[in-house]
C-alpha cells in the first residue's frame, strides 16, 4: 500500500501532498454520502496502523523528486479517520522536520480525546467536520459509532479552538432529506463559538454509499452560506471538482459559473457584473433556463447558485 500520494490539486490547501496512515475504511463513522462506501470496520479506540518511520521515509523520498514549490501541505487524508492513528503525534513531529506545512483533514470524532487534541496542536492547518450539531441528524447523516458522544465531542472541538494556534477551518456536508430548519443556525450558533477562519460548505459530488444522500435544494444551500457568513469571515462552497480561485476570463458565462460554484451572487452585484460585460439580463435568463444557475429569494434579494442538484443527479 502506498502511504503517500499526490500531490494532488485542493481548494482549500492548494497542491497536497496526501498521507494515507490508516488502511482502507477503517473509520468511527459510517456517513451517508462517503464517497469512499460504506465504512467495512467501526472503530474508536486509537492503534498503531504504520511505522512512523516508514511514513517519514516515504514522504522524504517522495518530496526530494517533487519541486517543493508543487507542495503547499503535507496532508493526512487517509481512507479512513486518521485521528485513529495513535502514533499521529509522532508522524507529525517527524515530517514537520521537512518544512512543509503539515495538514490533516478529521471527522471531529475523536476531538474529545485530550491525546487527539495534543496531536492536533503539531499541525498548521486542522480541518473539522461539522455536519451537524443535533443528535438526531448527526445520527442520520454521520451514523456515528455507539460508542461515541455528540456532545462529548462538541466539547472536545470547542476545548481544541481555546488553544490551537494553527489555521483552523471547518466542513458541513449538506444532504438531501435532512431537515435543516433549526440546525443550520444551531451550526452558526457553534461555528460561532469555536471562530473557524474559514468555514466550507460542502455537498455530495461523487456516488454515495446511500442513493438518497443527493444535495439539497440550492435555497438551503443559501441559507446556510448566509448564516455561516454572519459568524465566520470565509465562507465557501465546495460543490464541484474545480480547483482554484476565481479570476475574470472575459467569457461571462464561464465566469458566473466559476463564481457560483464558490458562493452566491446576490442581485445587486449580478446587475454591475452584467453591465461589465456588457450583457443584459436575457443573458441570465437562458443560464437558468438551460439550468446551469437558479435562483432563488432570501431576505428580499434574489441569489443565483449554480445548479448543483442538476449536474449531481447524472451520478445516480
Amino acid at each position: 500500500m502506498d502511504l503517500l500520494f499526490g500531490p494532488v490539486p485542493s481548494r482549500r490547501l492548494g497542491k497536497s501532498l496526501g498521507v494515507n496512515n490508516i488502511p482502507n475504511k477503517i473509520c468511527s463513522y459510517g456517513c451517508v454520502y462517503c464517497q469512499l462506501g460504506r465504512t467495512s470496520n467501526f472503530q474508536v479506540e486509537r492503534r498503531k496502523y504504520y511505522s512512523p518511520e516508514e511514513i517519514f521515509s516515504e514522504a522524504r523520498s517522495k518530496i526530494e523528486k517533487i519541486d517543493r514549490n508543487d507542495i503547499d501541505y503535507i496532508t493526512f487524508v487517509p481512507d479512513g479517520e486518521p485521528t485513529l492513528d495513535i502514533n499521529l503525534g509522532r508522524e507529525a513531529k517527524l515530517l514537520k522536520s521537512l518544512n512543509i506545512p503539515l495538514a490533516i483533514i478529521t471527522n471531529s470524532s475523536l476531538v474529545d480525546d485530550d491525546g487527539v487534541r495534543e496531536d492536533l496542536m503539531n499541525f498548521d492547518l486542522v480541518s473539522l467536520k461539522v455536519d451537524a450539531v443535533s443528535e438526531e441528524n448527526w445520527k442520520k447523516i454521520n451514523n456515528p459509532d455507539p460508542r461515541l458522544n455528540l456532545d462529548s465531542i462538541k466539547r472536545g472541538i470547542v476545548e481544541l479552538s481555546s488553544k490551537y494556534k494553527g489555521r483552523l477551518i471547518t466542513e458541513t456536508m449538506m444532504i438531501n432529506g435532512i431537515n435543516y430548519d433549526k440546525e443550520i443556525s444551531q451550526i452558526a450558533e457553534f461555528l460561532k463559538i469555536i471562530h473557524p477562519s474559514e468555514s466550507y460548505i460542502s455537498i455530495p459530488i461523487r456516488p454515495t454509499p446511500e442513493i438518497w444522500a443527493l444535495p439539497p435544494d440550492e435555497g438551503i444551500l443559501n441559507k446556510a452560506y448566509q448564516a455561516f457568513s454572519e459568524v465566520v469571515n470565509k465562507v465557501e462552497f465546495l460543490t464541484s471538482s474545480e480547483v482554484g480561485e476565481f479570476y475574470s476570463t472575459g467569457d461571462f458565462e464561464k465566469d458566473v459559473l466559476s463564481i457560483t460554484s464558490v458562493h452566491p451572487i446576490r442581485d445587486d452585484f449580478m446587475d454591475r457584473f452584467l453591465k461589465r460585460y456588457g450583457k443584459d439580463y436575457d443573458t441570465i435568463e437562458m443560464m437558468i433556463e438551460e439550468k446551469k444557475i437558479v435562483k432563488v429569494l432570501f431576505n428580499d434579494h434574489y441569489f443565483f447558485l449554480r445548479n448543483f442538484r442538476e449536474r449531481v443527479s447524472l451520478l445516480h
